[in-house]
């Protein structure tokens, strides 16, 4: 029987809607069941959050599996907020968890479960200040320690609310957020140290954690965590996946459309092979007619998948590059990748040729480039290639190409 899958519409998904990572599933079971604590690393819309609400799945018989996202939270009370809420489904520790917040809780005595998460997160913060979180948390981790099963703990956001820590609103680093953001981290890491066999860790997001942590020269807070580099799809699972889609919408691929899909693509980021079956699915069902020919692949790549719908979903890439770079040295950023997507790839002489368009009166330019291309190079933008950096996606490289190439002039084309 052929299988099916349905779209997962720019969502995480899990169980039936879960495809092709099977050896992913299957190593990360063997190193957590191994005790280690994870960082998993990877471009964006690779499916790490899928991966481990999947993981969360399959894992819960075995293990006490807690989600964490900390996308919106801003500093270590608000991490100690959610792990607390995380324990809810779990009536013995939520009652623990209940009494460690008596401060606050108290008046609430029996009608605490008649509250929404909202309310209760409200009521959660206003027990936590900026001397007790750490022993609150202390506890928390305890708690989950002594558990009747092991602890599969996942926190997803994990870098853009170190990012947020660490930079404030205006982008500046200084001491005092610099010592929380160490501080933070060493009791995670004290943590996951102490409490290793009974407590697994895996940390994950959506810019690269390394990075930000780099910035603020505190790299080693995380040498405890095993890195975990989820790779693309390989073209025969990337195929499958379009192949399922199909056959759970009733598409036809004539003359394997789909392969040529795929090859557009030139990388299988999974959300860019669901994104483009989206788009044939809508043209089939618009024009009434469900087969779908290799020939349409180039009008429907340029027009859709690069058009305004193409954008919007495309846009995240340079909104979470803006959140690591600051806005003194994104602009730079913005002019490598250009280059980069105009002439092909960007060469040495090209970056030193942007940079002195650049002038940076308080720091190296050596070091502004360096810390750029780190960045570019870790969250998956482009890669080393031959004679320089190459964007690794098509489909991110012709859609920065279209969006700037009209206000843009190659460094070699230049007099």
């Amino acid at each position: 029987m052929s299988k099916k899958l349905k779209q997962g519409y720019s969502n995480w998904v899990d169980g039936d809607r879960f495809w092709g990572r099977e050896d992913d599933i299957r190593l990360l079971t063997q190193k957590i069941d191994g005790g280690a604590n994870i960082l998993l690393v990877a471009q964006r819309r690779m499916g790490k959050t899928s991966l481990m609400k999947e993981l969360q799945r399959r894992r819960q018989n075995s293990y006490i599996t807690l989600f964490i996202d900390l996308q919106k939270a801003t500093d270590s009370e608000d991490m100690i907020v959610e792990l607390s809420l995380s324990l809810k489904p779990y009536a013995s520790l939520w009652n623990k968890t209940k009494e460690l917040f008596s401060n606050v809780l108290s008046q609430f005595t029996g009608v605490v479960e008649e509250l929404n998460l909202g309310e209760i997160k409200i009521k959660l913060r206003a027990g936590l200040t900026s001397g007790n979180w750490m022993e609150k948390g202390d506890v928390l981790f305890s708690m989950l320690a002594k558990s009747e099963k092991p602890v599969l703990l996942l926190m997803d956001e994990v870098p853009l609310m170190v990012n947020r820590m660490l930079k404030g609103d205006e982008f500046k680093i200084s001491h005092e957020r610099r010592a929380k953001v160490d501080e933070f981290m060493s009791w995670l890491r004290k943590n996951s140290i102490e409490h290793k066999g009974n407590i697994s860790i895996i940390l994950s997001g959506s810019i690269g954690f390394e990075p930000v942590l780099r910035q603020a020269q505190l790299s080693a807070v995380i040498n405890n965590f095993q890195p975990y580099d989820l790779k693309p799809w390989d073209e025969v699972t990337a195929v499958g996946c379009l192949q399922a889609l199909a056959n759970e919408y009733g598409i036809i691929f004539n003359k394997r459309a789909e392969f040529v899909m795929i090859e557009k693509l030139g990388c299988c980021i999974p959300h860019h092979v669901q994104m483009f079956f989206s788009h044939v699915n809508d043209r089939c069902i618009r024009r009434k007619e469900m087969d779908f020919n290799p020939e349409e692949v180039d009008d429907l790549y340029e027009n859709d998948m690069l058009g305004i719908r193409g954008h919007a979903e495309l846009t995240h890439y340079e909104d979470r590059l803006k959140l690591i770079l600051s806005p003194e040295i994104f602009p730079l950023a913005l002019a490598f990748l250009t280059e980069a997507a105009v002439a092909g790839v960007l060469t040495n002489e090209s970056v030193m040729t942007l940079q002195k368009e650049y002038g940076f009166e308080s720091r190296m330019m050596s070091e502004v480039a360096g810390e750029i291309m780190r960045v570019l190079e870790h969250d998956g933008y482009v890669s080393r290639g031959k004679g320089g950096y190459v964007f690794e996606s098509s489909l991110l490289k012709d859609w920065w190409k279209k969006r700037y190439a009209d206000f843009y002039v190659a460094v070699k084309e230049r007099r």
